[in-house]
């Protein structure tokens, strides 16, 4: 399987699942080997999304949208305002002109973060209708010919949201149940089971598929945002002073007036914007224009109004310790309680869906081995569920929920993965703007300088925080650039090792053609990354059953650089000889393969077969690790791993187990 990126495989192709390498595998084409349709990147672009999801009615993905890319950032109050007025508590004395600079930090960075970066820029940068981090990195890469640096600077991006993926639910069930306290002390002690009982229950129910989340938790986000929003009103009219927080002289006065604790502060308002990377993550489940109308409209008003009201209530309570929940009267408190547990199941839901969506680019990438993957929704290609992700992510955040027992202990460690997320995805849309828009490079800077300095900060201010709980995202970072790297470098080494013993293909149809074997009716269809190498199934094939079918196929899966194929494209076919047809097919990094669907398409083309008699020869290799393999054997050793917990071949091409033949051999790395 042909594929775009490959760091490290330079100008040849190499396997990428090694269980079945090369003849059944994913492969990478190497630095610069891209191919494929092109992708605008521009501002029309978006209008594909639109299209793709217009049947859905634009009211039903707006409320969905709601549910689902804004739910993370719609429960940032539960504990940011919170969080942001901890390094002003530190004298014992708040000033109120210290809680009117917080608030305005913290709208400042919503509307220049949120509305400005991601609305109104990003959500107009997608590839082919797609958003997320690997997405962007797609179109810079193509901007750009091709860039090693790039390629790593969105592994390092990937790697963080997993991070961010893991922190997110944690933090955002606690924050919600630790409401419980305030409705009696005795509850204290039952926060933490609460919280990872409904953590579990989250991560059981998600192969039911997102589209009956959004159906179901949509409109309730929809009731969340406005409860909000309603509960601060009283507050802001008792002192409406605090909407001076608009005018952003207040919040550079308050970062100038506190030294070094202006950077503290910082990495608590940083967390009033965390979950913007979902909006254009979730970019291909809803489209454009919902999910700006929904910020626009709804979540951004309901946002300032309930940070303006929590302002106001700190400066009439100045000692208030959970400004969020005691906006609202005693009798309101526990039905509030229970729609932001309700909410924050819905801010683990996006970045769990994003995790997903990610999980499977990296996959068709070749940054990952295969995994199992399930479409959720006949309507929506984009809604998947990945089992062993899933479980990953449920023991992680677990792990940290126990580990950390309070939200406030993990708002130390949430800001660092989304920072620098975010800083990698401004670098990027810098690279996408100044050499795919055709902007020159003082106009992209003076667009992408201001947010890529602002984050930078935040990025500096949440560093401060890594012996408190920053090493987590840190540690989780560092952890999948190992396993994604170790998995690239072996299926390199695994390829070239195999290449060895290749034989050319047309060598080969050109030995059998002067000496033919005995034919058998029916086709064989044989996988393989290179075409012009004869598959090892197919030598294995004539070496032990001494036969060859009336058909032949060398089929090559490639994946390109955009979320889906042009159909038009999708499968060609090339005849090597009287028996032998090389077959190309092109899927798009976001598509999972159907290699028996795609093959009737050649019906169209003249090329006949009965699917009912064709066998597709598979290769099963056992790997063991060897002493000069080029990597240590400890890496070895995760590569082996990695490639024993692959996906089988069959279930990822989606082939019929009863047509599959598969041919096993040991080989060393």
């Amino acid at each position: 399987m042909s594929q775009t990126f490959a760091p490290g495989v330079a100008a040849q192709p190499a396997p990428a699942a090694p269980d079945a390498p090369r003849e059944a595998a994913p492969a990478a084409e190497g630095e610069g080997s891209i191919q494929g349709p092109a992708t605008s990147g521009t501002l029309d672009a978006p209008e594909k999304a639109e299209t793709r999801h217009g049947h859905a009615g634009f009211w039903t993905l707006l409320v969905g949208s709601v549910g689902v890319v804004y739910g993370d950032i719609g429960t940032s109050p539960l504990y940011a305002f919170r969080e942001a007025l901890v390094p002003a508590r530190t004298d014992g004395i708040l000033l109120p002109e210290e809680v009117i600079g917080t608030v305005s930090l913290i709208l400042w960075a919503l509307f220049m973060i949120v509305t400005v970066k991601y609305v109104a820029i990003l959500l107009r940068m997608d590839n082919n209708g797609e958003g997320g981090i690997l997405s962007l990195m797609a179109l810079a890469r193509k901007a750009l010919g091709g860039s090693r640096i790039v390629f790593m600077l969105g592994l390092l991006g990937a790697s963080l949201f997993y991070g961010d993926a893991v922190i997110t639910p944690a933090i955002s069930v606690l924050s919600a149940v630790e409401g419980l306290k305030l409705v009696t002390p005795a509850l204290n002690d039952y926060v933490l089971p609460i919280t990872v009982t409904i953590i579990v229950a989250l991560f059981l129910v998600q192969n039911r598929g997102t589209a009956k989340v959004a159906a179901f938790f949509g409109p309730m986000t929809v009731v969340w945002f406005v409860a909000m929003a309603l509960a601060a009103l009283p507050h802001i009219g008792l002192h409406p002073e605090v909407f001076r927080a608009i005018n952003p002289w207040y919040a550079v006065h308050y970062l100038l007036g506190h030294g070094s604790g202006a950077l503290v502060a910082l990495g608590a308002v940083f967390l009033a914007v965390t979950g913007a990377e979902a909006l254009f993550a979730d970019l291909g489940h809803f489209g454009r224009k919902p999910i700006q109308v929904a910020w626009v409209c709804l979540v951004f008003p309901a946002l300032a109004l309930n940070y303006l009201g929590q302002a106001a209530l700190v400066l009439e309570k100045p000692d208030t310790a959970d400004p969020f929940f005691q906006l609202v009267p005693a009798w309101g408190l526990l039905p509030m309680v229970v729609l932001a547990t309700l909410a924050t199941v819905v801010a683990s839901q996006a970045v769990i869906t994003g995790a997903f969506s990610l999980s499977r680019q990296a996959i068709q990438l070749g940054l990952l081995p295969r995994l199992e993957i399930r479409h959720t929704s006949e309507s929506h290609a984009g809604q998947i569920y990945l089992p062993q992700i899933n479980g990953l992510l449920m023991i992680g955040v677990v792990l940290l929920a126990v580990l950390f027992k309070t939200s406030s202990s993990l708002a130390s460690a949430y800001g660092i993965a989304v920072t620098g997320t975010m800083l990698l995805t401004a670098s990027m849309t810098f690279l996408v703007i100044w050499r795919m828009w055709g902007w020159s490079p003082v106009a992209a800077a003076a667009v992408m300088l201001p947010f890529i300095i602002l984050e930078f900060l935040f990025l500096l201010s949440n560093l401060i925080k890594v012996v408190e709980g920053g090493y987590v995202p840190l540690l989780l970072a560092g952890g999948l650039i190992i396993l994604m790297w170790t998995w690239v470098r072996g299926v390199t080494i695994l390829f070239n090792k195999t290449r060895k013993t290749d034989v050319p293909l047309v060598e080969l149809v050109g030995m059998l053609e002067k000496s033919p074997p005995h034919h058998v009716r029916g086709t064989a269809v044989f996988l393989t990354s290179d075409p012009e190498i004869a598959p090892a199934a197919l030598l294995h094939n004539l070496k032990h059953n001494k036969v060859l079918h009336e058909k032949n196929v060398i089929l090559t899966v490639e994946t390109v650089d955009t979320p889906r194929s042009n159909e038009a494209d999708k499968v060609r076919i090339e005849p090597v000889g009287p028996h032998f047809f090389k077959v190309v097919m092109k899927f798009g990094y976001m598509e999972t393969p159907n290699i028996p669907k795609t093959l009737v398409l050649l019906r169209r083309q003249g090329f006949k077969f009965d699917i009912m008699a064709t066998s597709f020869f598979l290769s099963r290799r056992s790997i063991r690790p060897a002493a000069h393999s080029g990597m240590p054997l400890w890496q070895d050793r995760i590569f082996i791993t990695l490639a024993k917990n692959a996906n089988d071949a069959t279930d990822f091409f989606q082939i019929p187990t009863g047509r599959v033949v598969e041919v096993g051999t040991q080989v060393t790395v």
